[in-house]
């Protein structure tokens, strides 16, 4: 069914595209897909208090004006000089593959590869990824644009997130694993999308691609962890201090009953609104809310897609009639202050709105500062921040209108009933790129059959435990977590990149202790965010 969503869009944007009119001006819109490593790059300009830019929404569709399209530029042009090179060199080391730019139209596509190896020496098992990509990118005049990427992936990774795989039967973060065995992993992975500036102020996207929310490195509102889905969002300005989003969705469950025959898994839909108030060139803050509701079925049950749902109004905590399935809502709050020249303090509070027995209270909030230039090193960037959500946050009674896309949070990777401690620090010097990552996190996982609140899929109202509900309640589990990586950046039009890796992690509990100590090796590129701290 996805193909069938992939293809459909790719319709939709040639049929654009042969209709779109030819305009006498430079193509000036980029679209950047969202990476953590990739965006942090952009901190000192983001985050500046000479600016009020609106800094939560991404991806970001970068024009000629914006504020960040110099940093951006800059880091795009990093190291290239095309003066005397070959075209192989250009091509490899400087350049797109394929590049045109006239005064009607851009384009330029790359082939993607994300080959690596690695060694888990703790369960003694060697690792791998074989991926073979693309992506594509043009424009139509100065309005119109589409950008598409794809990857066909086999792999074999450390044994936690094996583990995940076989229970999930997801990639984190990605798309089915199509094997039924418990060796080496294949998947696919497809985004595409089509996108059009009515004016400088209002832009339309429609395909599938993910959405991400917030300030930090997590989101508790809308976060970039769970697989791509078809999708509609609409960005607005208004006037220079507000900015309107809203997003319509079409997303899967994977453990509901299905019940149509065209199709694999249940569907449902989701509708996000997000506001974001820029007070001061400082200060802002954002409002948040989303609904998540049922497809409605063959048997009268749910009642899918309603035409109130395309209601912009804000805190609707149900815009139609719900059938036998109530819809599931949450709001929230993202805000931040710049407090220092290249210090930002940001933060986020959700409330889920779901009502069961015990769960009235269902909430998650994060705190963190994030930076540029830390002790005056130029290029040295870094983030610290807390995560919690309460048992049960994120999931309903009604599990197919969970919190979830394709049994993944939409949210938090943890999901729920944890608290979360991480830092992250980030330095450039010429082509190489040094990261590391450490992270800290308490939670409570399941006992026999009863559900404590951390896997939202489940019904948050079944063996429900007695008393008052706790964070971390349940099997007591801690979580050590670190990551470096060296690059050396070979092309950063593409982020193709020679990498060293290494992955510390320790997951203990009463029952068991499980650890991993990884290292790999690998020529990559794309700048999808591939997720291993869960």
């Amino acid at each position: 069914m996805k193909k069938l969503y992939t293809i459909k869009a790719f319709r939709l944007m040639f049929f654009m595209l042969l209709l779109s009119p030819a305009q006498k001006a430079m193509a000036q819109l980029v679209y950047q897909p969202y990476s953590y490593q990739f965006y942090q790059k952009f901190n000192s300009d983001l985050y500046s208090p000479a600016n009020g830019l609106h800094t939560s929404i991404k991806p970001l569709v970068i024009s000629q004006s914006s504020e960040i399209r110099h940093a951006y530029d800059s880091l795009m042009a990093s190291g290239t000089n095309y003066e005397g090179k070959s075209w192989a060199n250009r091509k490899i080391f400087h350049e797109h593959l394929i590049e045109v730019s006239n005064k009607e139209f851009t384009f330029w596509g790359d082939f993607l590869p994300d080959l690596q190896i690695g060694r888990d020496f703790n369960d003694k098992e060697n690792t791998s990824l074989n991926t073979r990509g693309y992506q594509l990118f043009g424009t139509v005049g100065s309005k119109f644009f589409f950008y598409t990427s794809g990857y066909e992936n086999q792999g074999k990774f450390a044994q936690y997130e094996m583990d995940y795989i076989d229970k999930v039967r997801m990639v984190p973060g990605l798309a089915y694993d199509r094997t039924t065995s418990t060796g080496s992993k294949d998947w696919a992975y497809v985004t595409a999308l089509m996108g059009y500036t009515i004016n400088n102020n209002i832009t339309i996207v429609l395909g599938e691609d993910k959405t991400f929310i917030g300030d930090g490195y997590r989101s508790l509102l809308l976060s970039d962890y769970a697989a791509a889905y078809p999708l509609l969002r609409l960005a607005a300005n208004l006037g220079k201090h507000v900015q309107y989003m809203a997003m319509w969705s079409y997303m899967e469950d994977q453990k509901a009953v299905t019940f149509n025959s065209f199709t694999n898994n249940r569907r449902k839909w989701g509708a996000f609104h997000y506001i974001d108030w820029t007070i001061t060139k400082r200060a802002s803050l954002g409002f948040f809310n989303a609904l998540i509701a049922e497809e409605a079925n063959n048997k009268g049950q749910g009642h899918g897609f309603d035409i109130n749902y395309v209601n912009p109004v804000y805190f609707a905590s149900s815009l139609g009639s719900s059938g036998t399935t109530p819809d599931h809502t949450l709001f929230g709050f993202n805000g931040k202050y710049k407090v220092l020249n290249k210090t930002t303090l940001y933060g986020q509070l959700l409330v889920d709105q779901a009502t069961s027995p015990n769960t009235n209270n269902s909430k998650s909030w994060q705190l963190g500062f994030r930076g540029a230039d830390f002790l005056k090193v130029k290029g040295l960037n870094y983030l610290f921040e807390y995560n919690t959500a309460t048992p049960y946050t994120y999931s309903n009674q009604n599990s197919i209108v969970s919190y979830t896309q394709l049994s993944e949070p939409l949210a938090h990777p943890y999901g729920a009933n944890f608290k979360e401690w991480l830092g992250i620090v980030n330095y450039s010097l010429g082509k190489f790129d040094f990261q590391g990552q450490a992270n800290y996190a308490k939670y409570g996982l399941n006992i026999g059959n009863t559900n404590y609140g951390k896997d939202i899929t489940l019904p948050n109202n079944v063996n429900l435990p007695a008393g008052n509900i706790t964070n971390g309640q349940g099997l007591a589990t801690t979580l050590k977590f670190a990551e470096g990586t060296v690059a050396y950046v070979l092309n950063p039009k593409y982020n193709l990149r020679l990498e060293v890796g290494a992955i510390l992690r320790d997951e203990k509990n009463s029952l068991a202790d499980n650890k991993t100590a990884l290292i790999t090796f690998g020529l990559r590129s794309s700048f999808r965010n591939l997720y291993h701290d869960f």
